[in-house]
């Protein structure tokens, strides 16, 4: 095994609200993802409270020790606690440090990127459909820019042996389907039923039922979710579409730990 596979590749997951009454009351965290691959430590969408989940974690999360953040979209449940992450990442802005990944929208237009934490960082790289980027030793990419009511986007993690795909808040459109190729698939998933009358930007159960069969994942997390996804039990729904897919479906719960290499999704 070379040393470059050798890494103990994780993800944390500090939060699984999604919609803003989740978020409001708490019902579940809204911290994003801590995400260990390849030896890099990045935080993905840093939404309200994930200072404090970091610190309060079981083992505690250094801030001082991540290499980045990347912000899929600018809304609040993505992106409430960007500044203080940013800070405690640059220890005050001491220690000129890390990487922000973040669309132009959240940087320019009405930004939730304070001007004066940007130059506590080494650097500022703005997101664009299709594009490649790299931390260390990590790659990755992104996909199409979503559709959402502000710039997003989804993400390709690239392992050595192994692909990890994240959908972020987003309309359905075909080509979800092979723009995310990961063999681990994290799915946001907001809404229980479709509704077209309201024209609701996030993905709903439908359509990760009417997805599941035509990807090539073989393992799928659910997260990110909507007050009527919580009252449906997400394990119980995560359950009963392992059973009618034959895939392995897990529902993320605050606090959970997804390590790789037990998924077996190949070897590390």
């Amino acid at each position: 095994m070379g040393k470059e596979e050798a890494h103990n590749n994780w993800i944390k997951f500090m939060g699984t609200a999604g919609a803003r009454f989740v978020v409001a009351k708490q019902l579940r965290s809204s911290g994003g993802l801590w995400l260990s691959l390849q030896g890099v430590n990045l935080y993905m969408d840093p939404g309200p409270g994930a200072l404090v989940r970091c610190l309060a974690s079981k083992p505690k999360l250094d801030p001082t020790k991540l290499e980045g953040i990347i912000l899929s979209h600018k809304h609040l449940d993505h992106s409430g606690d960007i500044n203080v992450m940013i800070e405690a990442m640059t220890e005050g802005g001491y220690r000129q440090r890390g990487v922000l990944f973040a669309p132009e929208d959240a940087l320019e237009d009405d930004p939730v990127v304070f001007q004066y934490v940007r130059n506590y960082l080494e650097r500022i790289e703005v997101l664009k459909e299709n594009a490649r980027y790299s931390v260390g030793n990590l790659k990755f990419s992104t996909a199409r820019r979503h559709i959402h009511s502000v710039e997003t986007y989804g993400f390709n993690f690239h392992l050595p042996r192994v692909t990890i795909s994240y959908i972020t808040d987003t309309k359905f459109y075909p080509e979800l389907l092979s723009q995310y190729p990961g063999e681990l698939l994290l799915l946001n998933v907001v809404l229980l039923v479709d509704n077209p009358e309201r024209q609701i930007d996030h993905l709903s159960l439908d359509d990760v039922r009417r997805m599941l069969p035509k990807i090539k994942a073989k393992a799928v997390v659910l997260t990110h979710f909507g007050m009527r996804m919580l009252q449906a039990k997400p394990w119980e729904v995560a359950e009963r579409l392992s059973e009618e897919t034959g895939i392995k479906v897990i529902a993320a719960r605050d606090g959970m730990t997804l390590e790789m290499d037990a998924l077996r999704l190949a070897p590390f």
